[in-house]
């Protein structure tokens, strides 16, 4: 079996399509189509049902599709491997981060290693965590900033950075406000609560509320829902965002409420808003959101993504 036969297949799994894979090898379509072919041939099983617009998957391509992944990420991190113990690091590193990730300022990092590894390529990809734990289980991310849900899969290991309590963020004209403290004045919801130790809005108080909340692939989101079904209250999400400031202004209008970690309240989207505290969760215990580093094991983990990971501060506790 052909490493290139692999790469090829790889392309068009996620192009869903021939033409536009061919293009992103730089290979002509009749010689993909080919490679393609060989490889069914080889394994003896068909790989995609082709249509005039679009190709999908069979059983038996969405099977290799996961090994073929890991497969030619164990090939870079060799050769990378190799050049490492000539002095040279280089090649590419793959970073994948959900957005604002308490524990890391990822711009940061990737500069800092930049400017210590200059000959290597940095490719950022942006997601909710459970695409991103997916795709270095599959070997096409060397790391990720995420929020981590349940076991990882095999291969994967977590390395904690953070961990924060979860925060109620309303319009001041809300009826909640009056139980919370102004947000965005960096002083967070211990010293700026305006209600006695310990009160806090009920979750059954919640239930008719409109939330405004993150695509259900996302960590907070999953965390919330968490916390819902452990209050066992049923919410209203109708405003659905994608990323943090939309949300943050969506509250801004007033047009519903939500669930975040505390380190949004400081955002300057934030000002202004009021940051409530809720009872605790049956059992005594509280939404807490909590960020890792996802890698590849660690005799599958790239020298870039260990040089990567080895400027990451100690985990912070709040």
């Amino acid at each position: 079996m052909e490493l290139r036969h692999l790469e090829y297949f790889v392309a068009v799994a996620e192009e869903r399509h021939f033409t536009r894979a061919a293009a992103r090898l730089m290979v002509s379509q009749s010689g993909l189509s080919a490679a393609i072919r060989a490889l069914e041939r080889e394994l003896g099983a068909p790989l995609f049902v082709r249509s005039t617009r679009t190709v999908a998957l069979t059983e038996a391509g969405r099977a290799l599709l996961g090994e073929a992944g890991r497969a030619l990420a164990s090939v870079r991190a060799a050769r990378e491997a190799v050049a490492a113990t000539q002095g040279l690091l280089r090649g590419t590193l793959a970073v994948g981060t959900e957005q604002c990730v308490s524990g890391v300022h990822v711009p940061s990092l990737l500069a800092a290693f930049r400017q210590r590894h200059p000959r290597v390529e940095i490719r950022l990809r942006q997601a909710g965590s459970v695409q991103l734990m997916d795709e270095v289980a599959a070997g096409r991310l060397d790391v990720a900033f995420l929020l981590p849900f349940g076991d990882p899969p095999p291969r994967v290991r977590l390395s904690p950075l953070a961990d924060e309590p979860m925060t109620l963020l309303c319009h001041p004209d809300h009826p909640l406000a009056g139980t919370g403290a102004e947000a965005g004045t960096g002083t967070g919801i211990e010293t700026g609560a305006r209600t006695a130790p310990g009160a806090g809005a009920a979750w059954s108080a919640l239930a008719d509320e409109p939330f405004v909340d993150f695509h259900p692939d996302w960590g907070t989101r999953r965390i919330t829902d968490r916390a819902f079904a452990a209050a066992r209250v049923q919410r209203q999400v109708t405003l659905e965002v994608n990323d943090v400031h939309s949300l943050l202004e969506l509250v801004q209008e007033g047009l519903g409420i939500a669930l975040v970690p505390q380190h949004f309240t400081a955002k300057p989207q934030a000002a202004g808003l009021r940051a409530v505290p809720l009872d605790a969760l049956p059992g005594g215990h509280r939404p807490a959101y909590v960020s890792s580093a996802a890698s590849a094991g660690e005799t599958a983990t790239s020298p870039a993504a260990q040089a990567l990971l080895s400027l990451l501060t100690p985990p912070t506790h709040r």
